[in-house]
């Protein structure tokens, strides 16, 4: 089964307003898609809008906490006014803290796990009974590499986006047990240069490059067209699955030998 051709498609994204996201819907109306951006930051999501309409696209905005169900409900009450429907569903809003479990307070840690996990749920259901009800869409869920081995300085993060991997992994399995048509997309990249994880270093960048943002926008909308269940970046990430085989000293070792571990001592994140 193909994926979702994005011309004439109607693509939401959240925590479109910058970053990822922002290429992402950017790129998506290049490609001919009616584009929703949903944002916390009301000037930042009106400037995305603003620029597609400039190059002659479709795109509203609407000013968004994706943690907060009642807001959701509401901003999805009125996307579906002004778009009738949704295609594409991309779950990209994110928060990291970047601090030792010791260091972060309560509140932030209950933020990760509102913004990260809880809102892919609140976003999704919001959207996919009109998926199923038209056979067709895709479910894009934007976890990280962290999401598939635990870094240091990210207990909340890396828990996070283990619990998205799982939520897109469940999620498939629900949708294809039910023959819905409705497909899903989970994205694991390594850490990507859009100042959200400002001050990141790799220990072997040939092997765990900082990637370019343009480059992950474009690599993810082709998944998303072709059809895609699963995009790690870069290549290198494919290993790390089979590396849980190893025993546990062993599995340690290779992560620090790689820097994984190292990787965060100098975050400093957006300023």
């Amino acid at each position: 089964m193909g994926g979702t051709a994005l011309r004439d498609s109607t693509v939401l994204v959240t925590g479109g307003g910058s970053g990822i996201g922002r290429l992402m819907a950017l790129g998506a109306a290049g490609r001919g898609a009616r584009v929703v951006i949903w944002d916390l930051d009301r000037a930042a999501g009106e400037g995305v809008r603003d620029r597609i309409r400039s190059l002659g696209g479709t795109a509203h905005a609407f000013e968004v906490d994706v943690a907060d169900r009642e807001q959701v409900r509401e901003a999805a009450a009125a996307t579906l006014a002004a778009v009738d429907r949704i295609d594409v569903l991309v779950g990209n809003a994110g928060v990291v803290t970047g601090k030792r479990l010791l260091e972060a307070t309560e509140e932030q840690i209950a933020r990760t796990f509102e913004v990260n996990v809880l809102a892919l749920y609140w976003v999704a259901r919001a959207f996919l009974p009109g998926m199923i009800a038209r056979r067709r869409g895709t479910v894009v869920t934007i976890a990280s590499a962290a999401g598939l081995i635990g870094v240091a300085r990210q207990t909340d993060y890396s828990a996070s986006k283990h619990a998205a991997v799982g939520f897109d992994e469940s999620l498939r399995a629900e949708l294809r047990a039910d023959r819905t048509g409705v497909r899903t997309l989970v994205v694991c990249p390594y850490y990507i240069d859009t100042g959200m994880f400002a001050g990141v270093r790799t220990r072997f960048p040939l092997l765990l490059p900082i990637l370019q943002p343009k480059r992950v926008a474009v690599r993810i909308l082709d998944a998303i067209e072709s059809g895609r269940s699963r995009l790690l970046l870069p290549p290198f990430v494919r290993l790390l699955p089979v590396t849980r085989l190893l025993p546990v000293r062993a599995f340690d070792a290779l992560a620090d030998l790689l820097g994984v571990n190292r990787s965060m001592s100098r975050f400093t994140g957006r300023r």
